[in-house]
């Protein structure tokens, strides 16, 4: 290994992980930061008519700089990525290497290792019944059911830089350079840094997305490459962009097929209506644009068909189809309840046909409404909440009711159009959803925010001027007040209530006992034993690598008599018996 990365890999301590907080003392929740953020967008609202022109020529110098240094476009793309990853280091003292508990993370992490091991998928293991679990497939194949994207960056933290997170890292990197380059295309440069830096706030440090393995970090880089490919096409017809149209559309192949077919759908209609080529042009179109974008997908459907034949047999077959089947999992409000046959594990039959899956289906079915204002609240809290939602309204409130339309521009209108559609995919299932579930939407709903912001501040009132100005600032003045919370002793309780600095829970005493079992000599077989009312959907202990014959550790649950047979496969492993529901939780012995 080059010494760069041997100094790098010395200096974050990838391998340590750090179970005990550094500050501890009082807590609180992101509901707190929430209340502070309303606050503060209130406050404004009076400063603005009181006090318009308040730091008005030091603020005139600050934009007058940005907007020259803004001009130098990729330097502020290559500066956003940079800012973005450097943040994220610094901020390691007071928020550490996350270590997994929600059940996706654990099948994103099995994919991302059955990648670092060399392999598409891995072959079913003889006593699968005992590590039978959440969101992993076991035939045909030993897989995660999710799409690829997501654990091709996570393999790569694993292989060259020693951790998965190091993935979840450079991902968000990435996504928020390439949304600096989006905005570029949309708006004059020195707005596209204002976005560049409200996205690092919101999205890069203190975010899920940065600080979890189930983010949507990929997903947001595939839409802001396609998005910002859309009008440098209709502009120059290069094929450079074309390419980066394609591969965007391919990363959401490869993360939220599903979600992403409804964002590429507007943007490839759009595309066509603006280059509509006639006479001589055509061939200029079709050897620039579409050559180069078919020769892309049709290369990036056949990798992806190649994946998933050697998952389930079929070029045509996800993993993902291969579980609902499994498992009979409902996705739709108009899918009928079948039988499936009988679950190996009662906690199984109790998420698949128990209140978890068929209470949100009921839902779906009979409250419609509700449904919809439940997923619409978690989208704005978590992209907007109520410091970004301050332009929205003030636009609103500042325009002509007589002529609304007036007061969007044509990039508004299509902007409007393509998140409409999108936000379609998120509105037809059943479940309440989380923010990555539209994450390609990201660079779209900064875009807009950020054209608000722009027609308000070129009007002729200093305090529509003042408002505009506030946004970043406060947006500071959150972060800063974040990072500064632990050092106060103020250490954030989990929330699933997920906000741009709510964070994940974690399960820190599994990893416990892993960090103990890594350091003790030989082989460990660890069986699970939960209590009649263990939450199984939020604290899930068994899941294990690609290769579990040769892990240090597995983890399996107790199936009582039938443990033996398990014991008496893996003969030459010491045995645990490790109970969550203890508190603290506990690991013995095992004793038959």
């Amino acid at each position: 290994m080059p010494s760069f990365w041997r100094a790098f890999r010395h200096l974050v301590g990838q391998n340590k992980v750090k179970f005990v907080s550094l500050n501890p003392g009082r807590s609180y929740c992101s509901p707190m930061f929430i209340a502070l953020e309303l606050c503060l967008a209130a406050i404004c609202l009076p400063l603005a008519l009181m006090f318009p022109r308040i730091g008005e020529s030091w603020l005139e110098s600050i934009e007058n700089w940005g907007s020259q240094f803004a001009r130098r476009k990729g330097l502020v793309v290559l500066l956003t990525a940079v800012v973005s990853l450097g943040l994220r280091l610094a901020l390691l003292p007071i928020l550490p290497i996350p270590q997994p508990k929600v059940s996706d993370e654990f099948s994103y992490l099995l994919l991302a290792d059955t990648f670092a091991h060399g392999r598409l998928s891995n072959p079913p293991h003889p006593m699968w019944v005992h590590f039978e679990t959440f969101h992993v497939n076991w035939h045909p194949t030993y897989a995660s059911m999710y799409y690829p994207g997501y654990g091709l960056f996570l393999a790569f933290g694993e292989v060259v830089l020693g951790h998965p997170f190091w993935g979840v890292w450079l991902s968000t990197g990435l996504m928020c350079a390439a949304i600096v380059w989006a905005l570029q295309a949309w708006m004059p440069p020195g707005w596209a840094l204002v976005g560049g830096m409200l996205v690092i706030i919101r999205l890069g440090t203190f975010s899920y997305w940065a600080d979890s393995y189930w983010g949507g970090a990929v997903a947001a880089l595939g839409g802001a490459l396609a998005f910002g490919a859309l009008p440098r096409i209709r502009q120059s017809q290069r094929v450079r962009d074309s390419l980066l149209l394609a591969l965007g559309m391919a990363l959401l192949a490869y993360t939220r097929p599903y979600e992403g077919m409804f964002f590429c759908i507007p943007i490839l209609a759009a595309l066509f209506l603006w280059l509509r080529p006639k006479g001589r042009g055509y061939r200029a179109v079709a050897m620039r644009v579409i050559l180069p974008t078919a020769l892309v997908m049709v290369f990036a459907f056949g990798i992806l068909g190649f994946y998933f034949y050697h998952v389930t047999g079929s070029p045509f077959t996800t993993p993902y189809q291969v579980n609902i089947r499994t498992y009979g999992l409902l996705y739709f409000p108009w899918q009928e309840v079948k039988s499936v046959p009988e679950f190996h594990h009662a906690f199984l039959r109790d998420f698949y046909r128990g209140g978890a899956v068929l209470g949100w289906y009921e839902l779906a079915r009979h409250h419609q409404v509700k449904l919809q204002v439940l997923k619409a609240f978690v989208v704005w809290l978590f992209f907007f909440g109520p410091i970004l939602t301050l332009p929205w309204l003030t636009s609103l409130l500042a325009g002509k009711p007589r002529k609304p339309w007036k007061f969007f521009s044509s990039d508004f209108g299509f902007m409007l159009l393509l998140c409409a559609i999108t936000y379609i995919s998120c509105m037809l299932t059943i479940y309440l959803g989380q923010p990555h579930y539209v994450a390609h939407l990201a660079v779209v709903f900064y875009a807009m925010t950020l054209l608000l912001m722009r027609g308000l501040y070129d009007s002729d009132k200093p305090s529509l001027k003042f408002l505009v100005r506030a946004v970043p600032i406060v947006c500071v003045l959150l972060f800063l007040a974040r990072v500064a919370a632990p050092l106060a002793h103020l250490n954030p309780n989990p929330s699933w209530n997920r906000t741009w600095c709510s964070q994940d829970e974690q399960n820190l005493a599994r990893a416990r006992i892993m960090e103990e079992l890594g350091n003790h000599p030989g082989k460990h077989l660890v069986i699970v034993r939960y209590r009649e009312t263990h939450n199984f959907i939020m604290d899930e202990w068994v899941y294990n690598s690609a290769n579990i014959n040769e892990s240090k550790v597995i983890w399996a649950r107790d199936m009582g008599a039938q443990n033996a047979e398990l014991i008496r496969y893996f003969n030459d492993r010491q045995v645990w018996l490790a109970q969550p529901d203890d508190n603290p939780s506990k690991l013995s012995n095992y004793v038959q």
